[in-house]
């Protein structure tokens, strides 16, 4: 839960240039281009690059596919790393502030290897990546702060 409101949680969450701001540092995120401007809708298509393993950085091309503001939007993997990647974010007004919630479906390719690596390291990986944004945002939206809601 995290002490704001709806309209300052969408503000935050639907602005792709706060994505770098919750994800690890170690992992290079770099925004490439975003269609249409800065605000979210249906069909807006954002290429950035990411570094999977220390010595990869793939290029991975999102498209939202569904908004619906204030309480959630999807994105999708047009191109990049995984076989499938279907992301949603939902938000609902609780009691105090904004519950946030991640709901990923995804699948690795390259078949048995693939399952392998998603056993080995990668949902571990995902796992840790959304613990660091939770702790983040923890941290960016104390006590009902809000003053580094601005998007970048």
């Amino acid at each position: 839960m995290l002490p704001i409101t709806m309209q300052h949680a969408w503000e935050f969450f639907s602005s792709p240039k706060n994505l770098a701001k919750i994800t690890p540092e170690r992992m290079g995120f770099e925004i490439l281009s975003i269609s249409g401007g800065d605000k979210m809708y249906a069909g807006q298509i954002i290429n950035y690059k990411i570094k999977i393993l220390p010595f990869y950085r793939a290029r991975w091309t999102t498209e939202i596919t569904h908004v619906q503001e204030p309480f959630y939007f999807i994105d999708e993997q047009r191109f990049g790393p995984y076989a499938l990647w279907h992301h949603q974010h939902h938000f609902k007004e609780v009691p105090g502030g904004v519950e946030v919630t991640d709901d990923v479906h995804y699948a690795i390719p390259f078949g048995f290897l693939g399952r392998l690596a998603n056993a080995v390291f990668v949902q571990r990986e995902l796992n840790t990546i959304f613990e660091y944004r939770n702790a983040i945002l923890q941290k960016y939206f104390p006590s009902g702060d809000k003053t580094m809601l601005k998007s970048a």
